[in-house]
């Protein structure tokens, strides 16, 4: 009996080793092997950049793509979105993967043999444009995550839902897009996505690395415009005008209050920043009215509502001293949630992102105030958000050019491991959720601060 049980435990051990090692064996080899085509789809994807709900070439590559991989396509979502689903051969959770698609109004200009020259029409200027952000990277991998995952299919406890989305960088004005927009158009239904992924390539942090946050890991943002105005004069009689110039200077400093003096910074973090002043077209004529538009972050909805507050309270009383009148519109044109990890999951897969990358890569990071619209996703469904390194090995990042820059640049060879991750996501999810879909709470848990 004894000999029985023994070689029984023998036979279970042989049949559930394989599969792990089967999985590892796997990635670690379909990863190497598409790393080359992965490559080449980005540099086609950088050469051809297209602005948000204008991304007809790209959408027509991944949905040609992703048909011949045999993975039913759904175009169109929102203006110029695709999706892809992959039913795995057993039965299992529904798990969603973004890349964004839109590249930015901007003129490159590295020297790179596959550097853009597109030019378009944005907001009524002749622009380049140019892949400042890595989203050229981010489908490249899905695409080649697509492609390894529909060559296991049969293997697949589950439904994988590629998700290529327009407009993370904000739609054309009196536009919607975006996640916001997919959302809307039923992204994350039929079937009903259980958990989301999603990956930001980062010219900052070192190729091979990986940073997350659990919690509040990017900020809420929102846009705001303030008007202020006052009456016209001569530039030669100061005395007979309400200068809205004067006094929106004097608004711009009394903002720079409200994180230096009425937030405590050993808790939160924050910015009210104004990005654009405009007023006036001669030197002699003080103008009646000046128009200002800034960014308001935060990392949680309560200290938005804080800082919009004070904006408002000091935007109209500044004025009213001043002799003028001010309005604020906040959001004015859009407003982002904060990209909120949820943490029981961020700690159930943390060993997926350690496997892709080596444990000594994968590290945690304070809370950044740049925003994502993957937010959204993560508003819907528990969600993972993780930086990949794309900076070349040694290079500072105090000097390496920033995003949404001319000279932005990523290093190729840190996709394969953002192709790694999130094969251990999708496949380590499968195997501990099995057909259990609420491994996971959906229950969103407090912001980080």
């Amino acid at each position: 009996m004894k000999k029985m049980i023994a070689v029984c435990a023998l036979a279970a051990l042989s049949l559930q080793s394989p599969a792990q090692k089967n999985w590892e064996s796997v990635i670690s080899t379909s990863a190497a092997k598409i790393e080359s085509k992965c490559i080449a789809w980005r540099r086609q994807l950088h050469e051809n950049p297209e602005l948000g709900n204008r991304e007809f070439k790209t959408a027509k590559l991944i949905a040609d793509h992703l048909r011949s991989l045999g993975i039913e396509v759904k175009e169109g979502v929102a203006h110029t979105g695709v999706v892809g689903i992959l039913k795995g051969g057993k039965p299992g959770p529904v798990i969603g993967l973004r890349a964004d698609m839109d590249a930015l109004p901007v003129v490159e200009r590295g020297d790179l043999p596959f550097a853009s020259k597109v030019k378009t029409e944005y907001n009524g200027q002749q622009v380049g444009v140019m892949h400042a952000c890595g989203h050229d990277t981010h489908v490249a991998m899905l695409l080649s995550v697509a492609e390894i995952l529909a060559a296991n299919k049969a293997d697949l406890n589950g439904t994988i839902k590629f998700v290529f989305q327009p407009a993370e960088e904000g739609s054309p004005k009196g536009e919607e897009g975006g996640a916001e927009l997919m959302i809307k158009e039923g992204v994350l239904d039929n079937p009903k996505v259980d958990v989301m992924f999603g990956l930001h390539i980062n010219a900052q942090t070192e190729v091979g690395k990986i940073t997350y946050r659990p919690g509040g890991f990017y900020a809420g943002v929102s846009d705001m415009k303030i008007t202020v105005k006052g009456r016209q004069s001569h530039g030669a009689a100061p005395w007979d005008s309400v200068d809205p110039i004067v006094t929106s200077a004097q608004i711009i400093n009394a903002l720079q209050t409200i994180i230096s003096r009425n937030v405590d910074v050993t808790e939160n973090a924050g910015v009210v920043t104004i990005g654009a002043i405009n007023g006036g077209v001669r030197s002699n004529i003080i103008p009646e009215e000046v128009t200002m538009l800034g960014t308001i972050r935060s990392l949680s909805k309560a200290q938005e509502d804080f800082q919009i507050a004070r904006i408002k309270t000091i935007v109209t009383n500044t004025a009213e001293a001043m002799g003028a009148t001010a309005t604020v519109e906040a959001p004015y044109s859009s407003h982002y949630p904060v990209t909120f990890n949820n943490e029981a999951l961020t700690a159930k897969m943390l060993p997926s992102l350690q496997k892709a990358a080596g444990a000594t890569n994968v590290s945690t990071i304070p809370a950044k105030m740049g925003a994502e619209d993957f937010s959204f996703f993560g508003e819907k469904v528990p969600a993972l958000f993780f930086n990949l390194g794309g900076m070349p090995k040694g290079k500072d990042p105090k000097k390496t050019p920033s995003h949404h820059t001319p000279d932005f640049y990523v290093d190729e060879s840190g996709m394969q491991t953002g192709i790694k991750a999130f094969l251990y996501l999708v496949t380590d999810y499968m195997q501990t959720a099995g057909s259990n879909k609420s491994s996971v709470s959906t229950k969103k848990d407090k912001p980080v601060r």
